[in-house]
């Protein structure tokens, strides 16, 4: 790895802190993107000990690969977390699980090499796949998606004021020539938003919403608390790192869904035990955020925020 590309892990002692774990316990990191997480929990595992870890990206699975043929504890998946179900029931561990951890969003290798297409901030491809080999390219959806699915796209994932004004830019833009490179579609976002936020790219929301509509970021992560929650046995933790309010705002509403219960239309009698054998989660009543010293340390982990549940039921 370059001086360039290294990463810096969010949260590393409070997130595997959270886990706790135990010595001869299942453990699972559904994005093990350069691996921090993932050697810190096996620095506090057992021989008997097991480490899954899972990535769609390629040079991280590379990376992750290395990791196994060194410890014999870890076993590699290349692929997303929403199929988490899947992975766990071929290692015949449904609901044997101690802890599974979730930090989402896009790595800083990611964002640092231009070639990947993420950032407004280099010129390259505009590609942002967490898979180059999979699915559709950012370039190639713009080519041809109408205006008003673009402009859902930055409304919904980008929380983007101007989606419609910048969409019709896009659409326009098209008709000129193919828009291929973040530099060109930066500036046609930049030309096009009339009211830049103070010390924020006004590329930034479109940028994140065409990404996470690309990777379906959003369903794959409801799909994968779906999944951990019946992976995880009792006492089993979830930990998830969120990095924007639309994230946060998925696992927070999951882990109080399951906090809750079963809702109970109005009028029907309900006892305590009815509520509380229908209560799945319970969620810690505080999230983490980084610390001062972090934040200075690596400025990407300021918006990070995470979110621990304890599997009851």
């Amino acid at each position: 790895m370059t001086e360039e590309l290294k990463h810096t892990t969010v949260l590393l002692d409070e997130a595997v802190q959270q886990l706790n774990i135990v010595a001869d316990g299942i453990y699972i990191d559904g994005t093990f993107g350069r691996g921090g997480h993932s050697r810190k929990i096996l620095s506090q595992l057992g021989a008997e000990g097991k480490l899954l870890v899972i990535d769609k990206d390629p040079t991280a699975i590379a990376i992750a690969n290395q990791l196994a043929q060194e410890d014999s504890r870890v076993s590699v998946v290349h692929g997303s977390f929403a199929q988490l179900l899947e992975w766990v029931k071929q290692h015949h561990w449904l609901g044997r699980v101690d802890g599974i951890l979730l930090d989402l969003g896009v790595s800083s290798p990611q964002l640092d090499d231009a070639q990947r297409g993420f950032s407004f901030l280099q010129d390259g491809p505009l590609d942002m796949r967490m898979n180059p080999d999979h699915g559709v390219s950012a370039a190639d959806w713009i080519a041809r998606a109408d205006e008003r699915d673009i402009a859902i796209v930055l409304k919904e994932y980008g929380e983007e004021r101007f989606a419609r004004r910048i969409a019709n830019a896009i659409v326009r833009a098209r008709e000129e020539a193919a828009i291929t490179t973040t530099k060109q579609l930066a500036e046609i976002v930049a030309q096009a938003n009339p009211s830049w936020e103070k010390h924020k790219h006004p590329a930034t929301r479109s940028f994140q919403a065409i990404r996470i509509f690309v990777n379906r970021e959003l369903d794959d992560l409801q799909q994968g608390l779906d999944d951990a929650l019946q992976c995880l046995h009792v006492n089993g933790r979830l930990v998830v790192i969120s990095f924007h309010s639309l994230e946060d705002r998925i696992v927070k509403r999951f882990i109080r869904k399951h906090e809750k219960g079963t809702e109970y239309p109005p009028g029907v009698p309900v006892t305590v035990d009815m509520v509380s054998s229908s209560q799945r989660l319970r969620g810690e009543r505080k999230p983490v955020r980084p610390s001062e010293v972090e934040v200075q340390q690596n400025p990407r982990a300021r918006s990070s925020i995470m979110r621990v549940a304890t599997k009851l039921r």
